[in-house]
């Protein structure tokens, strides 16, 4: 079982909300592995990700947790990290992907940096319409990428593998089922944790993991 890394816990507790995304597909989380999705046809249909390798992003986006979280196939979360994702206009497509592409040094050909320095380093595509998780600045709003920070991405990007490992893009909150994992890494509230996480927390109670 890997040990768990968390990149910036304290920070990602504390992440506030930006806005509403669009409502053309929902994906619901019921359990650290399974999830609901609704379809644009209004069809939904149940998804077990149990015994794989996957990441979850729960955007920032109200609602939401403003966080990245990989669960290796032992079902252990290992990793965790703020993130940004799509501004508005430009919002994260919600739903269930494959990595089909990775890139350890990248520019956008559709938004390039002017100074010439590489702008998508340790991408990993999950949508063919350009739409990936990399390096990135983790507090500035996306044209639909998820932003991670430097650690964070090449920790990340070491572990996916190409038409393996599963992205899940939800605009619901991931937390109550990543909270005992993060337990063990060290996290505990205090006094010094952020009212509205505290709120969250209440409003949403961590599940426990049932024993085996």
């Amino acid at each position: 079982m890997k040990r768990i890394l968390l990149i910036g816990l304290v920070i990602m507790f504390g992440m506030q909300s930006a806005h509403a995304g669009d409502t053309k597909s929902k994906v619901l989380p019921l359990s650290k592995s399974k999830f609901a999705v609704l379809g644009e046809d209004g069809k939904e249909k149940i998804v077990d990700l149990a015994g794989q390798d996957y990441i979850v992003a729960s955007l920032r986006e109200r609602g939401a947790d403003g966080a990245a979280y990989a669960i290796d196939s032992d079902g252990v979360i290992w990793w965790a990290a703020i993130i940004s994702s799509g501004a508005k206009g430009h919002e994260t497509p919600s739903g269930i992907f494959n990595i089909f592409r990775k890139e350890r040094f990248y520019m956008s050909k559709s938004f390039p940096e002017a100074s010439g320095i590489n702008n998508m380093d340790f991408s990993l595509w999950f949508t063919h319409r350009g739409h990936a998780i990399h390096m990135g600045n983790d507090d500035a709003m996306s044209h639909g990428c998820i932003h991670v920070g430097k650690k964070g991405a090449k920790s990340m990007f070491n572990w996916a593998k190409k038409n393996h490992t599963k992205v899940v893009i939800t605009r619901e909150h991931f937390m109550p089922f990543a909270y005992y994992d993060l337990l063990k890494a060290g996290y505990k509230e205090t006094d010094k944790t952020p009212n509205h996480i505290k709120a969250a927390i209440r409003a949403f109670p961590p599940i426990k993991p049932k024993e085996n």
